[in-house]
């Protein structure tokens, strides 16, 4: 069982608080078929930070959702063939927007991928202790395989799968739908963005903006739902591995 007060070391017997809690920390025992080395940390407050930052991002999507759809909107007229102050103050106004919104989802996506991986990477290593013959590929590609050309493509998503099998709980039917889903998501999106963000070019005319705008806005559109989707899949990853911390079938680090 983990420590009632810090979630992060195992209570002692008796008690619900671990030993440095009560102030005398022993030194940590292995459980019979566990990996040597390797003890279970904590993934909740990692969990909660990356949850957040991926709402982050979902508000940051729907900001340049919102900001293209102007921009849009104001190209649109200016095909028309409307003309005057007015017209030409709104499309500078929806340009800004959508310039803000792009920065506002750099940061916020700069943010979360650096909590993000520290979560995936924690709950790589909890995987490792719970189930360790399950684990297809060494703990080094947590990481390294989001960043690998090519490998990229499917790497993340294998890690994810065996760590999610790993953190079911035992003799449960495990479903890999979310996480499909997820990823599934998320690869398209990525090829949207990068589309879009090749074609766009201020001297190809005002229709091009608009069809641009128009990629744009799919982007943004398809990688909110996949932000929204790996909120679900980080809260509910997050809560089997920690139930199963709670239940005591692996060795927790103190």
């Amino acid at each position: 069982m983990i420590c009632a007060r810090c979630h992060h070391f195992a209570a002692a017997p008796g008690t619900t608080l671990c030993h440095r809690c009560l102030g005398d920390p022993p030194a940590p025992v292995p459980a019979a078929g566990s990996t040597p080395g390797l003890w279970l940390r904590s993934p909740v407050g990692l969990g909660w930070a990356a949850a957040v930052l991926l709402g982050a991002v979902v508000a940051a999507d729907l900001f340049a959702v919102w900001a293209n759809f102007l921009r849009y909107d104001v190209m649109g007229d200016l095909v028309d063939g409307e003309t005057g102050a007015a017209v030409f103050l709104r499309a500078d106004r929806a340009d800004a927007l959508v310039r803000l919104a792009a920065q506002a989802h750099a940061v916020s996506m700069v943010a979360c991928v650096i909590v993000y991986l520290c979560w995936f990477q924690r709950v790589r290593a909890n995987a490792q202790v719970f189930d360790p013959l399950r684990q297809s590929m060494s703990p080094r590609w947590a990481i390294g395989g989001w960043f690998v050309p090519i490998a990229s493509l499917w790497f993340p998503r294998r890690i994810t799968l065996d760590i999610w099998d790993a953190s079911s709980p035992r003799g449960a039917a495990r479903s890999h739908r979310l996480v499909n889903a997820w990823w599934t998501l998320w690869l398209v999106a990525l090829f949207a963005g990068r589309l879009a963000s090749t074609e766009s070019d201020d001297d190809l005319g005002v229709a091009w903006d608009q069809a641009v705008s128009v990629e744009l806005l799919i982007a943004h559109a398809l990688d909110l739902a996949a932000a929204v989707l790996a909120v679900l899949l980080v809260v509910r990853l997050t809560r089997m591995q920690h139930e199963k911390a709670m239940a005591g079938t692996a060795p927790v680090a103190v």
